[in-house]
């Protein structure tokens, strides 16, 4: 038996809490990996990376390597900070290049809970051969102090292209990670 619309009964108060509350745990549900979904961008420091050489080429490439190294930084900087999941924060350090190795420990959270971070990323890139690149790429959660992603890639070649590859790489799976893929 049908029931015409205008005979339907009220809907209580009761009942329209209930289905809000359904609809937020809906929302707000963990995803396939245990996590929430952010509300808002999450702050990340992005240190400067490190770089070291041990290719024995006869060149001398510091200055590319500097600058590749700046720049491979940078791009994930302004990449991350492109990606609705992130907030990129800015880190005041007392003598660039900021990295993990140019600071203690204490020194490198410090300077990300003064910008206001909630995770770190920070790494360096070694160059093994003419032909061969690794680049470690950590992500820490300074409020848990916890690890979250220890990534170590190798790519191939030490031209533009090949740093500007791997950096996207690593964006990527920084997107993939805080959107629960």
């Amino acid at each position: 038996m049908a029931v015409a619309p205008h005979s339907r009964r009220p809907i209580t108060a009761g009942e329209i809490l209930k289905a809000a509350t359904a609809l937020l745990a809906l929302t707000c549900a963990p995803n396939a990996r245990g996590e929430t979904a952010p509300s808002q961008p999450i702050p990340i420091a992005v240190f400067d990376f490190d770089y070291s050489d041990s290719s024995g080429e006869a060149r001398d490439q510091t200055r590319e390597h500097q600058a590749r190294t700046q720049d491979f930084a940078r791009r994930l900087r302004e990449d991350l900070a492109a990606a609705p999941q992130y907030r990129v924060v800015s880190i005041e350090c007392p003598a660039p290049p900021c990295t993990a190795k140019s600071l203690a420990p204490d020194e490198v959270v410090a300077a990300a809970k003064r910008a206001g971070a909630k995770l770190i990323l920070y790494g360096g890139v070694h160059k093994m051969s003419t032909l061969v690149q690794w680049a470690s790429v950590e992500l820490v959660d300074i409020e848990a102090n916890r690890l979250l992603d220890d990534r170590f890639l190798s790519f191939r070649g030490d031209s533009d292209e090949a740093w500007r590859r791997a950096e996207a790489f690593v964006v990527e799976k920084m997107k993939a990670r805080a959107s629960g893929e």
